[in-house]
């Protein structure tokens, strides 16, 4: 059975320059939650969809995470177990706990929790994110088990770092995915 790839957006929504709007063109394995508010997200909300979607799941899958939903999936996982869940590219996790660091929007995704996943995961941060610290972001992967990977100076890994179908990042993905399939 195929390993399926769940693209899940922080806030505002990725933009169609967004790397994820391109693998969601690229993978034909993937799909795309959508939230019903981008702008003012509600952390009880982002939940409530996101388990929606995970219990309706029937193959093997990867959660593909950005900025504020990075929060997300570690709310879920803190409660919640799938056996369809396998893995979790965590990118540009927005530190929510601080407000040098994030707007108050979204403050109620605060505290994200530090549980060990119980899946592999690798977080991928960008030692100019305007969003968290490298080293914060290094803190949350050891506090989840995660792999760690710093790509250098690309911003919030978003759209307006340029980075289109984000090679490197595929590359990232398929040694999760190998991981996975060793481990």
């Amino acid at each position: 059975m195929e390993t399926k790839l769940l693209i899940l957006a922080g806030l505002g929504d990725s933009g169609e320059k967004h790397w994820q709007s391109y693998w969601l063109q690229k993978f034909k394995n993937s799909s795309k939650l959508v939230q019903g508010n981008w702008e003012q997200p509600v952390l009880e909300d982002w939940l409530g969809n996101l388990t929606e979607a995970i219990s309706k799941l029937d193959s093997p899958t990867i959660l593909v995470a950005h900025s504020l939903a990075v929060s997300m999936v570690l709310h879920w996982a803190a409660a919640n177990t799938n056996p369809n869940i396998i893995g979790a590219l965590l990118v540009a996790p927005a530190d929510v706990d601080s407000p040098n660091h994030t707007p108050q929007i979204i403050w109620n995704f605060s505290p994200i929790p530090t549980k060990k996943l119980e899946f592999p995961s690798v977080v991928v941060t960008s030692a100019n994110d305007p969003y968290i610290s490298p080293e914060r972001a290094q803190y949350f992967a050891e506090m989840w088990g995660s792999d760690f990977i710093n790509i250098g100076q690309n911003g919030h890994i978003n759209s307006d770092s340029n980075l289109e179908f984000w090679e490197e990042g595929q590359l990232i993905l398929e040694q999760l995915i190998n991981k996975i399939n060793i481990g």
